[in-house]
């Protein structure tokens, strides 16, 4: 009996340990796509093209970027239907947070960009624009700027309220290494108040609405309000490190209280507070959850982490919706990848969309059907993200609410908790894996053979649209294939900060703003003067500035700088415009006047002519501010 009881001990040994080899079996590994030498192939070819791609969009350095000034990125060297040959604040942000991600693991090479692109920011948050100016920190909400660094005046969805958040997160991070390698000097000197500008600006306007990421919906963007929250709180954290203050940081809990309306029981709302008539369902907000992952964070709801239920859930819900709307998708169950754009309703609209008049953005009116590389690749780097999550965690949860994902990977799965060494939490990340890889293998399909990402591909046949060699389309695949090994990003604190408070509030904290220092190597030879001045008007009355130089009309009224009244209300009856170039020393005389609503009569401001000389030194840009004289 005692060699009977033995035995069966033994068996039961054997049993346990077969049990747990079976549970790290390679085989219940990724097989189908992770291990596939196609898509292998692919990748290591294309990083270094991607990389390129970037490279070559930075003023200063890059080759399809000539013209541009030095650190400014632009979207695309596309000049013509479209043309994105601008540097947008947010697409900028993002492209140099990846950039500073690959300096911090170990290519030095990019530092020269990276620092361009602080002194490049330096200067563009001093230009006046349709949205503002520094004055109240109005200014930075202003989404994309010509690539001499003088203010875009053409007709656009401003502000847009991302923008700062971003750029924050981008330095922020770059001056951790600063302070862990070289200390704290050229962070404080430099770097500091740019980032500071940044955050008062969120802290002092985070809860007005503005235009999305997609520069269409103007109402509460979830991706604007992920991004703003995850900047107050890193940026609480930063300034404990540098022994500074940030009175804006602390609005983080009620931005945090307010992207909880954005989740509707089954999905996240991309835009609320708006007039769109969308589902809802957009990529807008996959690429939230992935610009606010936190490598420490647990699946945290609250802050939608890339594992969380509401994140995977909304994951099955944005993509499933893109199922039926692309004749390249046709076919393609659940579960399995597909082409990803934008948002299914991304078409024009009887030829009067509501907002495409009021913008005229030209990206708007080409291909509007049509995927896109970023979007499809977010989709993949959302479940890498969340693979790093499930792993570092060592057990994989199943929710009601994360059930319908789950059991597209897996039909038979059932809510439970499942550990790192269960064979369903293996079967679970492999499917995870496998369909993560295969929204890259959806690029790899349609990305032409020379590597180029342009940023649209039409729904029928897959072929490469509008703007060519997007930055965001190239910074996109960087950090996707960059998960995908694992490659992960500082934390920025969301564990501190998932708790939303019981209350919401919209408060708000007025900003102080300061130019940062500008560093320059020699005076500017010229400069762009913009004017402000307040005066009160009836609709069809324009303001304009005469002067005796050839930008003001040489004293012919027909010829006069027209104002806009971009900014106009009644309790601030501004009107602004630019007059780019004048030589840096130049005098002249000018004088305000107004066309009534004939558009022909003309009203000159009383008193004599005003005097003004464009300043000498670094500065490009200056604001002259007046009152009406009367």
């Amino acid at each position: 009996m005692l060699y009977i009881a033995l035995f069966v001990g033994l068996i039961s040994i054997i049993t346990y340990w077969i049990e747990i080899s079976l549970a790290v079996d390679p085989s219940c590994h990724p097989s189908a796509n992770g291990s596939s030498s196609d898509l292998n192939n692919f990748i290591a070819s294309e990083r270094s093209i991607a990389l390129q791609g970037v490279l070559d969009n930075i003023g200063g350095i890059g080759a399809k970027a000539v013209g541009a000034d030095p650190g400014l990125v632009i979207a695309s060297p596309s000049k013509l239907n479209p043309d994105y040959f601008y540097t947008w604040t947010r697409d900028s942000a993002l492209t140099v947070k990846m950039l500073v991600d690959e300096f911090i693991a170990g290519d030095a090479s990019l530092r020269p960009q990276i620092e361009q692109y602080v002194a490049a920011q330096a200067i563009l948050q001093t230009v006046a624009n349709p949205s503002g100016d520094l004055t109240d920190g109005s200014g930075l909400g202003e989404p994309k700027f010509e690539v001499n660094s003088t203010a875009f005046t053409g007709p656009w969805g401003r502000p847009q309220r991302d923008g700062p958040a971003l750029r924050a997160t981008a330095l922020i991070a770059y001056s951790r290494w600063l302070l862990a390698n070289e200390g704290e000097s050229t962070v404080s000197s430099k770097i500091w108040p740019i980032i500071l500008n940044d955050l008062n600006y969120v802290g002092q306007y985070w809860n007005q609405t503005g235009f999305d990421l997609w520069e269409e919906v103007d109402g509460s963007s979830f991706f604007t309000i992920a991004v703003q929250h995850r900047a107050l709180v890193e940026g609480q954290i930063f300034t404990q490190q540098i022994g500074k203050t940030c009175e804006a940081c602390n609005q983080a809990p009620q931005v945090l209280c307010f992207l909880q309306d954005f989740w509707n029981g089954q999905y996240v709302t991309s835009n609320i507070n708006d007039q769109s008539g969308r589902n809802g369902r957009d990529a807008n907000s996959i690429l939230g959850s992935i610009h606010t992952f936190d490598p420490d964070a647990a699946c945290d709801d609250s802050t939608f982490q890339p594992c969380s239920s509401q994140a995977l859930a909304n994951h099955k819900a944005v993509i499933d919706s893109f199922r039926s709307a692309y004749d390249i998708n046709s076919g393609i169950p659940e579960g399995r990848a597909v082409a990803v754009g934008r948002y299914t309703e991304d078409v024009y609209f009887g030829g009067n969309p509501w907002s495409v008049i009021r913008r005229v953005c030209s990206h708007v009116l080409q291909g509007l059907t049509y995927y896109r590389y970023l979007t499809t690749l977010a989709a993949a780097e959302q479940l890498y993200d969340a693979l790093y999550q499930f792993r570092r965690a060592g057990v994989l949860v199943v929710d009601s609410t994360s059930l319908p994902f789950f059991r597209d990977l897996d039909p038979s799965i059932a809510i439970g908790n499942y550990s790192a060494s269960s064979r369903v939490y293996c079967n679970i990340t492999s499917a995870i894996q496998n369909y993560a890889d295969d929204f890259v293998n959806v690029v790899r399909k349609y990305t032409p053979a020379d590597g180029s990402l342009a940023e649209q591909l039409s729904r029928s046949d897959g072929n490469p649209l509008s703007a060519v060699d997007l930055t965001w389309s190239y910074a996109s695949f960087l950090t996707a294939i960059a998960r995908r090994s694992s490659i992960v990003p500082a934390s920025w604190g969301a564990s501190t900060a998932s708790t939303p408070p019981a209350t919401c509030s919209g408060t708000s904290v007025p900003g102080i703003y300061t130019p940062a220092p500008i560093d320059c190597t020699s005076n500017v030879s010229t400069v762009a003067v913009t004017f402000n001045v307040r005066e009160p008007t009836i609709y069809g009355e324009t303001v304009f500035v005469s002067g005796n130089i050839a930008e003001l009309g040489n004293g012919n009224t027909s010829k006069g700088l027209e104002l806009h009244a971009y900014r106009y209300t009644s309790s601030d009856p501004l009107w602004s415009g630019t007059a780019g170039s004048l030589p840096a020393g130049e005098s002249f005389s000018y004088k305000y006047y107004k066309t009534g609503t004939d558009g022909v009569t003309v009203t000159f401001e009383g008193g004599e002519d005003r005097r003004y000389m464009v300043p000498e030194g670094c500065s490009r840009n200056v604001v002259q501010s007046d009152t009406w004289q009367q």
